[in-house]
């Protein structure tokens, strides 16, 4: 291919050689061919993918998932992959054309507004790329409205949301602190907290939002969606930004990614506020309209002026959680946490019983708790997985042979009892 690219080149009056495509790359830097194998045929490599895909170890056919620590195991309603396998929603790209994409953007408003009751907060924009970006992104923002340069994460904060931030905050010269009780400094544009806890633990978040205050700072808030139909919002207790992972909302958890980003603030902010923003109006005959509002492409696409690097905004995962939350509503919603709450005390205290485990439970939480086992985590895991059981997450730098076990809806009485029974003999 790249032999007949050179040579309708030539042709053209260009290049020779497929090398002379090449010749500004120093030698050192070329790889000399590639070790591949033979080429497959389309039926081959069906089989092949479908090979590879067996050896994945995924929830359900009878294997029971305890894993949790930032992306979960939820029910997913029917009515989502309908709606969202629709051919008008395939393309998630920002609609600059308004005109020709009300569906979606009515859909993106619907997001915001339910985003904003979820969180008791005054606006939302349209999503961002996930939770971790979100909350890296509203520590710059407020950088941008405190004129501080200094980030404050709160040790309850996930650690790979914390390396997000460090990241983010590497390019315009930010500091970033990891706090757990310490006086923030007039220099700290926030404190970023994280409720529940990446240990699972629920924090006495009113007392940190009145400390950030006091201290002239905003409070970012980062939330588990599915909680807050059991939890205080953060609008409710202070927060001037909130944001959440919205993968439990309606998005299986699909190795990893894509996933959405939540954000919201308060209103005197909304100028800062990165993202895109939906507004409803209507026309000269009074038919309502959406649009994108207050922000326009370009604040994006030029760095020196852009609140953001966001050029998109994963807008089928969007919709997923807008038809998820309009599915279960409200009730439905707060059902689904007190679900996930009790079985999540069920198998706490089963587990607190068994010989050689003991539950942290020195703080409240909601549905996820750690666990120090007998022997190292990992080798706990591996046993569990024998059994068809897929263990929780390794937090033993946190504490010494710590699993985080999560709890969802999802998990019946009996996996519930599967799993201590199963504990009992590989700790033993």
């Amino acid at each position: 291919m790249l032999d007949a690219i050179a040579r309708t080149g030539a042709r053209m009056g260009g290049v020779g050689s497929a090398d002379d495509l090449f010749a500004d790359i120093p030698p050192e830097f070329r790889i000399d061919g590639l070790s591949l194998p033979p080429a497959l045929s389309e039926q081959q490599l069906m089989a092949e993918l479908a090979d590879q895909a067996h050896r994945n170890v995924v929830s359900g056919n009878g294997t029971a998932s305890f894993l949790g620590g930032g992306a979960y195991h939820h029910f997913i309603p029917s009515t989502v992959g309908h709606v969202i396998s629709r051919s008008e929603y395939y393309t998630a790209y920002t609609p600059y054309q308004p005109e020709i994409s009300q569906g979606t953007l009515q859909t993106m408003f619907e997001l915001q507004s339910m985003t904003c009751e979820l969180m008791a907060m005054d606006v939302s924009n349209a999503g961002m790329y996930e939770g971790a970006s979100a909350l890296a992104e509203a520590c710059l923002m407020a950088c941008r409205v405190t004129g501080r340069d200094r980030i404050a994460v709160h040790s309850s904060v996930h650690p790979s949301y914390l390396a997000v931030v460090r990241t983010y905050a590497h390019g315009p010269g930010l500091a970033v602190d990891v706090v757990d009780g310490e006086p923030l400094t007039d220099a700290h544009a926030c404190p970023a907290i994280q409720q529940p806890s990446f240990l699972g633990t629920l924090e006495n978040a009113q007392s940190l939002s009145d400390a950030a205050h006091a201290a002239g700072a905003l409070l970012i808030a980062t939330v588990n969606p599915i909680s807050l139909g059991l939890l205080t919002p953060p609008g409710e207790y202070g927060a001037d930004i909130a944001v959440a992972e919205g993968q439990p909302l309606g998005w299986p958890v699909n190795f990893g990614g894509p996933y959405l980003g939540l954000f919201a603030c308060r209103n005197e902010y909304i100028r800062q506020m990165p993202g895109r923003i939906v507004g409803r109006t209507t026309d000269l005959d009074g038919r309502t309209g959406y649009v994108l509002t207050l922000q326009t492409r370009e604040q994006h696409i030029r760095r020196e002026r852009a609140t953001s690097n966001i050029c998109t905004s994963q807008q089928l995962v969007g919709l997923a959680a807008t038809v998820y939350l309009t599915t279960v509503g409200k009730h439905g919603l707060r059902q689904i946490a007190e679900a996930c709450y009790h079985k999540a005390h069920y198998a706490a205290a089963l587990i607190s019983r068994i010989d050689g485990f003991q539950v942290d439970d020195a703080k409240p939480f909601f549905n996820e708790f750690v666990v120090r086992c007998p022997l190292p985590a990992a080798v706990i895991s591996q046993r569990l997985l024998e059994r068809d059981i897929i263990g929780g997450l390794d937090v033993s730098e946190h504490l010494p042979n710590g699993m985080l076990l999560c709890v969802t809806e999802m998990n019946t009485r009996e996996e519930i009892e599967r799993l201590t029974s199963a504990l009992a003999e590989v700790g033993a």
